[in-house]
């Protein structure tokens, strides 16, 4: 018997490794990323052998156009800032879905507990999602699963329902002291880990959205760097070290504007929309804003990625209270 989880790397997703592994469950733990996740290489890396360790292995899979749709009008609404948690596990929960037949799974598992979360995971709001994500019936949720009706694993015994658990609430005790039973050390404490949860954050998700900006690519670009938007039609990102220098110049496609110093340390920034001599000269005075010691004009080349021409700007640092006005 084989299923499929939806693996966060936090407690709850790990146990239900464990807890499909100890019935003879060969487990495919799905790890979904957005626009708006931090998983680089080392930590892919790191989560392949969690998972692997837990009796797993894993498979990643990236959301982009699909999470950009629900994020610009979630059928089920945000949570407290802009956080679309309904649709998300919904959209989630259909890739599972499809993934069934091509991965050999009879069933999906996931790590919720009745009222853990306020929003999305009441009994109400359990059945909304198993119902439009089209599982229903072939949706387990071991750690609360006495407190739900059994599902099809359960009826037909591809899993023991005794063995199965009736977590309810907020505290994490029960899990911790599960954890300790399977022998789990190693997993991300209960945290709100998703960026749309973070007000300053979601400033900048709504500027995208207000001017129907939001693909995976600017989706993409709010993590990295100091944003400024310098008109409606154009927005500038600022790298605040080399890492980020060089993640921009990654991000950037073909029509953006590189701001570099000419001959100065300092950062490089993208230009994305509609340029003018007046927002390039703009541009320019916050790069020398963050490149000049004493004030002094700085000189800044400027050309359209990814070509190869450039043009020279000589700009003296924008002031600080402009500066702020135009912050994003």
């Amino acid at each position: 018997m084989r299923a499929l989880t939806l693996f966060s790397g936090g407690l709850d997703s790990s146990l239900i490794i464990k807890i499909l592994v100890s019935q003879n469950i060969e487990v495919i733990a799905l790890h979904f990323t957005t626009p708006l996740s931090n998983l680089d290489k080392d930590k892919e890396e790191i989560l392949h052998k969690k998972v692997a360790e837990l009796g797993g292995r894993l498979k990643v899979i990236y959301l982009g156009k699909d999470f950009a749709e629900i994020l610009k009008n979630p059928r089920f609404g945000y949570g407290k800032n802009l956080n679309p948690c309904i649709d998300c596990k919904i959209l989630m929960l259909k890739h599972a879905k499809q993934l069934m037949a091509e991965l050999g799974a009879s069933f999906v598992a996931t790590g919720e507990v009745i009222a853990q979360r306020p929003k999305s995971q009441y009994k109400e709001t359990l059945r909304l999602i198993e119902k439009e994500s089209g599982l229903c019936d072939l949706l387990l949720r071991p750690l609360s699963a006495k407190l739900l009706e059994p599902t099809l694993p359960e009826r037909e015994k591809w899993i023991n329902r005794d063995e199965l658990f009736d977590f309810n609430g907020r505290s994490r005790n029960q899990q911790f002291k599960l954890a300790e039973h399977f022998g789990i050390k190693n997993f991300a404490w209960p945290a709100g880990g998703c960026l749309l949860t973070t007000p300053s954050f979601c400033g900048r998700v709504e500027d995208l959205l207000k001017r129907s900006q939001c693909t995976p690519e600017n989706l993409e670009l709010l993590k990295t760097g100091r944003h400024f938007r310098l008109s409606e039609n154009f927005k500038l990102i600022v790298g605040r070290n080399e890492k980020e220098d060089n993640e921009i110049l990654k991000l950037a496609l073909d029509e953006d504007i590189i701001f570099e110093p000419l001959e100065l340390a300092g950062p490089t920034a993208l230009g994305k929309g509609i340029a003018s001599a007046d927002i390039n000269h703009l541009a320019s005075r916050i790069i020398a804003k963050y490149t000049a010691k004493n004030n002094e004009a700085v000189e800044v080349t400027v050309r359209i990625y990814p070509r190869d021409e450039k043009e020279i700007i000589s700009a003296f640092p924008i002031e600080d209270d402009k500066l702020k006005q135009l912050r994003v």
